[in-house]
């Protein structure tokens, strides 16, 4: 061979020869297929890192069918949303068990009408062999979109109206109770409450949440404002809290960005924290540690969403059986109530 030649691939019969089976026990071991006996693969992986064997996508498509693409699709269409903490940990987690496989991942913005209709071909044209959806609100179009498709589809938390086959979901409605309990033990009884949207599942169960514990309390909801889960939304339905309810005690915001913006509205019209007011967030982003006073907050598993998403969209598209999560929640005490 002449001196700087490419060095010629190795081929998949030759890496079945040196692996000792069969070309087609090999191409199921670099299928990632089921009922693989451990002798075998364990063969054909050696074969593969000892000849330097890189399989052919084009090929590899063609026999199963699928893309190697996994889309994430998001009700919005602010693309800055996939700089938010709370979405910056969903596709970290996300990323982390797609590494384990060779999908690849697509993100989509699918709140405008534009958004959607790309969407709709994407899926259509089986651009994607399965897909993973977040920040739906009640009747959300996407939803029909998806089932209309057939596609594997995994939710990222439940649509308010609608009870999915997959989703990973975080105990929002326990934690928001957690949260609210925790106010009434340090003996506030006039706690009003920040809430997320309420036409998302999520905004509606961390208000239930809140209900639930003040009236187990045998007290009486002092006050809501609705807000959108941003620092300036929060911000906002604060000063409307302070307005309303003056002899407010309490506050339960629905995320830590909330809770921040709370928390700055207090400072700025003289309010102690915690002496005159106690304030939880939800969440337990970075942010949680950084306000003044540091934000007690009750914590989800961000990262695990993401990444449980991801690992039951993965099982799904190999034909394995699959079920639903909802991962637990706790209360992380700091220096804001």
């Amino acid at each position: 061979m002449a001196a700087g030649a490419p060095r010629r691939q190795p081929t998949l019969d030759e890496v079945a020869e040196r692996a000792g089976v069969s070309r087609s026990a090999a191409s199921r071991v670099i299928n990632k297929a089921p009922h693989v006996s451990r002798a075998t693969r364990d063969a054909v992986e050696r074969a593969i890192k000892e000849m330097g064997y890189l399989p052919n996508r084009t090929a590899r498509a063609l026999a199963t069918q699928q893309t190697g693409i996994v889309a994430l699709a998001v009700s919005h269409d602010d693309p800055e949303l996939f700089a938010d903490p709370f979405f910056a940990q969903v596709i970290v987690g996300v990323s982390a068990a797609l590494e384990e496989t060779d999908l690849h991942l697509l993100l989509c913005l699918a709140s405008s009408g534009r958004g959607r209709s790309r969407l709709t071909n994407l899926l259509h044209t089986r651009g994607v062999d399965g897909i993973m959806l977040m920040a739906l609100r009640g009747d959300d179009p996407l939803i029909h979109i998806v089932r209309k498709a057939g596609l594997p589809a995994v939710y990222g938390g439940r649509p308010l109206h609608f009870e999915p086959h997959w989703y990973v979901d975080s105990d929002n409605l326990g934690g928001a109770r957690l949260a609210t309990e925790h106010l009434i033990g340090l003996g506030r009884t006039r706690i009003v409450t920040i809430t997320g949207q309420i036409s998302t599942e999520v905004g509606e169960a961390r208000y239930r949440g809140y209900r639930e514990a003040m009236i187990m309390a045998g007290l009486s909801p002092h006050g809501m404002t609705e807000g959108d889960f941003t620092e300036a939304g929060g911000a906002a339905a604060m000063r409307t809290l302070l307005d309303r309810h003056p002899d407010l005690d309490a506050v339960f915001a629905a995320s830590d960005n909330m809770a921040a913006g709370a928390l700055r509205v207090l400072g700025e019209a003289g309010w102690s924290v915690p002496a005159d007011v106690a304030v939880v967030g939800f969440d337990n982003l970075g942010i949680a540690e950084r306000t003044v006073p540091p934000l007690t907050t009750v914590h989800q598993s961000i990262q695990a969403l993401g990444k449980e998403m991801a690992r039951m969209l993965i099982g799904l598209i190999a034909g394995q059986e699959r079920t639903s999560i909802i991962l637990p929640t706790r209360l992380v005490v700091r220096d804001s109530a």
